[in-house]
């Protein structure tokens, strides 16, 4: 209506300008006007012999003399040329409101662009962005190891007070303590290292974390981004290499991009199932200024499909969970079998023990989520798998319904996949039991075992779903009732047990462990248990007694030798008043033994417990048990860990008594001034069980028999013509 306005008075005075007083032009003007005018109830048609034909007449022009007409008409352009007037300054007084209107607009739309832009960056370097973003997401601990292509950034955290940084031997070792530091913590681990070297020997820590779902943000140096591709000195493709080992990895290209990858970075680290995640910094965008503000919001793409699937996903889920609440509500011998993904809320074990007590249910967990259901209760079945316990594998075999808690059904979990479990997939054709499976991350359902029912999502949040679906059963069911008494004749048939010392014998490594375990239950402290990979690991994981979450600390899927010296040294840093100990054999602690030299300097007080056999443990009791005791390059000679150890600052005891078991390991766990190496001089040739042999399913394992141990002990004497 107002641009209809302005067009009318605007043409109706330049007519009436142009036509320098002569009436013809004003009968003219009026014409042309007229007829544009929508809201008139006549129209006047223009030609060059007559001024108007009226086609709607109004009252003034019915029935009049042409005299008359001239002087309605007269009259009618007067009237007009006064509104006109009186339109035109309304006109321009909607026009300067218009124009008004416009502006204010314009500077909301102005002030909304400059709030969606961020100015806080702006004059700092790539470097010195970086070091803005650790305080940003909280981060307290860096682990790192310096060089020339990621200079600007080391240089732009220079005696940064806001966080600590730990400086190791070795990158690797960076990337195992930044997993012991989130495995501890719950948070994730941040690695810092150059390009080239320092960036591969990460790639080793990536794998193990991805295996392992571990929260990871590496970041790692570049050559320029002009040399890339030329060869240049230590470049090296890390996106390539890494793109296998991380769950993301990204080159920044632009020092604008910065912030927004490393916000992506840590929201993909610990979203979903936890992992490790790359940042690839060439060296000139660290080294870079930023001259202009940055858009505040972006959307990851992980966001934006969640954000459409979120319906489809949430109502499939919970029709699943009523599945599994009306499975379980008519299963007869239901086990709890239950992984790391369980740890990934703080209220997973609270609510795996609320579970177990409403349905009475056994739990067994894997080796990554031991702690998370208290071993010292009876529904506990401790850990499951090719060396877990005997009973724990019974029950998995005999139960009519097992119920994966954020676990994946890994080949050490569940032997032979053919013979898994026959007695749930019985019931499962009965439509009375089954398997089901609750799982965070998509990929790992129905990819080893088949469900019967898959619950997709966080463990945590499905459970609250899940509890209050399911029955209260009381202690007293006969059905329960008879399952528990089962299990308690499993338990009494087969307890971890193992060929005590004799006289002369060397201390046995699972009598030390139980040792170790009583007196640290009996500390006022948390402690958190470290482990290299190998029979020393399984000693652990079967005769130390676990009873809180994120305790115990190992490299499960990949089975990283090395792994426990420096995931101890992360989990001290990130747990400063927990009790932290390395359980390591000497093959394993020989791979990673230069980070003591990082303890002793940056006085972190982790304890190592180096259980010495002069053998690789693990690999030779295969050799024994498959390859007729041929122990083919398994056996090394050690240094002298004690004076090795005082060498780098580290307070050091050597242990080779039995009667001497007590006191020093007393000793040891009172030492606080710093870290502390213990070794032990430890019986050889002690193998590891239970164990299921490859191929095998969960019932058909190998139990301790002391006759059957003697003669292979004077039958590995007899092939080796008596060297073992």
């Amino acid at each position: 209506m107002l641009k209809s306005s302005l067009y009318r008075g605007a043409a109706l005075r330049a007519a009436i300008k142009s036509s320098s007083g002569s009436r013809a032009s004003l009968y003219k003007a009026a014409a042309i006007t007229l007829h544009n005018t929508n809201a008139s109830s006549f129209a006047i048609r223009s030609n060059s012999s007559q001024a108007a034909l009226r086609e709607e007449p109004s009252p003034a022009f019915n029935q009049t003399t042409p005299e008359e007409s001239r002087k309605a008409l007269n009259s009618f352009l007067s009237q007009q040329q006064s509104k006109s007037a009186s339109a035109s300054a309304s006109a321009s007084s909607a026009a300067s409101a218009a124009a008004a209107g416009a502006e204010s607009a314009a500077e909301k739309n102005a002030s909304a662009a400059a709030a969606a832009m961020d100015d806080s960056f702006v004059g700092l370097t790539g470097g010195e962005i970086f070091h803005e973003m650790m305080l940003r997401h909280k981060v307290d601990t860096v682990f790192g190891y310096p060089g020339g292509a990621i200079l600007p950034v080391y240089d732009a955290i220079y005696e940064s007070k806001n966080f600590n940084f730990v400086l190791p031997r070795h990158e690797q070792g960076a990337g195992h303590m930044a997993e012991g530091y989130a495995r501890a913590t719950g948070k994730p681990g941040v690695v810092l290292v150059t390009s080239g070297p320092g960036a591969t020997n990460v790639i080793t820590p990536m794998a193990d974390a991805l295996m392992d779902g571990v929260p990871l943000v590496v970041f790692t140096g570049q050559v320029p981004t002009s040399a890339i591709g030329t060869d240049a000195f230590q470049e090296a493709d890390v996106i390539g290499i890494s793109r296998s080992c991380t769950k993301w990895n990204v080159m920044v290209k632009s020092v604008s991009e910065l912030p927004r990858r490393i916000n992506e970075a840590f929201e993909i680290a610990t979203s979903g199932r936890p992992g490790p995640v790359l940042v690839d910094l060439p060296k000139d965008v660290t080294a870079a200024i930023l001259r202009d503000p940055i858009p505040t919001n972006s959307t990851l793409p992980s966001k934006t499909l969640a954000s459409i699937t979120k319906h489809a996903v949430t109502q499939f889920a919970e029709e699943s969970i009523k599945e599994a609440s009306d499975l379980l509500n008519v299963a007869k011998k239901p086990v709890l079998y239950v992984g790391a993904g369980i740890l990934n809320h703080p209220d997973g074990p609270k609510l795996l023990k609320e579970l177990s007590e409403k349905a009475q249910i056994p739990v067994t967990t894997t080796i990554q989520a031991l702690g998370a259901f208290d071993q010292r209760g009876e529904k506990s079945l401790d850990m499951l798998g090719m060396h877990g316990s005997a009973f724990a594998n019974l029950a998995m075999q005999n139960a009519d319904l097992i119920i994966a808690l954020g676990a994946r059904f890994d080949d050490r979990v569940i032997g032979a996949v053919s013979k898994f479990a026959p007695n749930a997939k019985l019931a499962a054709a009965n439509h009375r039991g089954g398997i089901i499976h609750f799982e965070i991350s998509p990929k790992n359902i129905n990819k080893v075992v088949e469900a019967d029912v898959a619950v997709e999502g966080d463990v945590t949040r499905n459970l609250r779903k899940f509890l209050p679906l399911i029955n209260q059963v009381e202690a007293t069911d006969p059905a329960r009732a008879a399952w528990f008494k089962q299990i308690a004749s499993w338990k009494a048939q087969y307890p971890y047990a193992y060929l005590k010392e004799t006289p002369e014998s060397k201390i046995k490594p699972q009598t030390l462990i139980q040792e170790l375990s009583d007196k640290c239950l009996e500390l006022d402290k948390d402690v958190v248990v470290t482990t290299g990979v190998g029979q020393h690991q399984m000693w652990a994981a079967q005769h130390f007694t676990w009873t809180q979450p994120r305790t115990f600390i190992t490299s499960g899927g990949l089975g990283t030798m090395g792994y426990g010296l420096p995931a101890a040294i992360g989990a001290q840093v990130g747990r400063p008043d927990a009790v932290v100990i390395d359980i390591d054999g000497d093959a394993s602690f020989n791979m990673t033994l230069t980070e003591l030299s990082t303890a002793a300097q940056f006085n972190i007080p982790v304890k190592i417990i180096v259980l010495n056999n002069e053998e690789q443990g693990m690999v030779t009791q295969w050799q024994s048990l498959f390859y007729e005791h041929r122990y083919s390059h398994t056996h090394q000679s050690n240094p002298d860990f004690v004076k090795l150890a005082e060498a780098m600052g580290v307070k050091a005891m050597k242990l080779t008594k039995q009667g001497e078991l007590h006191s020093t390991l007393d000793e040891f766990l009172q030492y606080s001034a710093g870290p502390v190496l213990l070794e032990v001089e430890v019986e050889k040739k002690v193998p590891v069980l239970p164990m299921v042999p490859g191929g095998k399913g969960l019932d058909e394992f190998i139990y301790f028999d002391p006759e059957v141990e003697r003669q292979q002990n004077e039958l590995r004497r007899k092939r080796t013509n008596g060297k073992h």
